[in-house]
């Protein structure tokens, strides 16, 4: 189960840096923080594709095993 706990630490990691970047008060730290909510965001996008094709694939094995 990495997979989930994975995406759930991108997932929690992008709201504290959105919520980084709504308390700061310096343009330059708001941005470097909106920066690391995209970055991490994409990073959780990634892990559910990956897990939705996993599983996919793990569908398609067994229809052949049993096909």
């Amino acid at each position: 189960m990495r997979h989930s706990t994975d995406l759930e630490f991108y997932l929690a990691r992008a709201a504290q840096a959105r919520a980084e970047a709504e308390a700061a008060t310096l343009a330059h730290v708001a941005e470097r923080c909106r920066r690391s909510e995209a970055a991490w965001t994409a990073l959780a996008d990634r892990a559910k594709r990956s897990e939705l094709l996993r599983v996919e694939e793990q569908k398609r094995k067994a229809e052949q095993l049993l096909g």
